[in-house]
């Protein structure tokens, strides 16, 4: 497959992902039938149909993958009406182009897209999964966050933030979302760090994945609306923290401020002879 066409496949599937409140991508079942060309939604309810007989088999609870949502259109009288939409998890996408007309090439494409992107995904779940320790967990975590904390910056600098003390500026807004108004250096200080320690390597497995959340989510906000100022970048990781704040307290998890700072990875690795990224 040519570049042209691999980032064509990827762009029009990413182009039609959504995020709910709380982070979780999902696709509408009406904006993909439309990419999937299909003219009629009664035909594409047949490949969803397929679909979620598919997702049964395999033992996976239905709803996970394809609530049903309201879809609200307008008629020629202004009156609304109620269409109804579904909103398919990126499994429930594969099954559904795994199921839909393969003579078509954007369903060949599709195809491509989502088993490629879901075997990703599990992937890294069981690679998770497979950690048995704190720390094993922590180093995982920490290499994801050196990872997405790269794209982070690529998307703030795509939306203006250029200069290293912008980019400081811009980073303390996810932290003040998160932390209740804390900066870097106010986080710093509560845990009790020593000058030179890094925040992000004394935390745990249950802060650092709020902190990955965080960075994943501002840089695909970012990229999905299209920020192109500083001010409307940082006031977006901001409320991407404040959201994965809301989001713990709602659970009932202990506030990312409150949890401990146990020792550093770097030491961990030195002990075990790993390279931290």
């Amino acid at each position: 497959m040519s570049k042209d066409l691999q980032d064509y496949e990827k762009n029009i599937f990413e182009k039609i992902k959504h995020s709910n409140e709380i982070g979780q991508e999902f696709w509408s079942a009406r904006e993909l039938s439309q990419v999937l060309e299909y003219k009629k939604w009664d035909k594409f309810l047949n490949v969803i149909n397929r679909a979620i007989e598919a997702c049964e088999n395999s033992e996976q609870i239905i709803e996970h993958h394809f609530p049903q949502v309201e879809k609200m259109v307008k008629l020629g009288s202004g009156a609304q009406r109620n269409i109804g939409d579904i909103h398919l998890s990126r499994y429930a996408c594969y099954l559904i182009v795994q199921n839909a007309d393969p003579a078509k090439q954007v369903v060949a494409l599709g195809q491509t897209y989502f088993a490629v992107q879901t075997r990703r995904q599990e992937l890294g779940e069981k690679a998770f999964a497979a950690l048995e320790t704190e720390d094993q967990k922590r180093l995982f975590l920490r290499r994801e966050m050196a990872e997405h904390n790269k794209k982070l910056a690529d998307a703030a600098r795509d939306a203006g933030v250029i200069q290293p003390m912008e980019y400081a500026v811009f980073q303390n807004h996810g932290y003040m979302g998160l932390y209740n108004g804390m900066k870097a250096m106010d986080i710093h200080q509560h845990k009790g760090l020593k000058k030179g320690q890094q925040i992000l390597d004394h935390m745990g497995s249950a802060e650092l994945a709020a902190n990955l959340f965080r960075a994943t989510q501002t840089e695909e906000k970012l990229k999905r609306d299209k920020i192109q100022s500083k001010s409307k970048a940082n006031q977006t990781h901001y409320a991407v923290g404040k959201k994965v704040r809301q989001t713990i307290e709602e659970l009932g998890g202990t506030m990312p401020e409150d949890l401990p700072a146990p020792e550093s990875l770097k030491e961990i690795n030195t002990k075990k002879g790993k390279q931290l990224e």
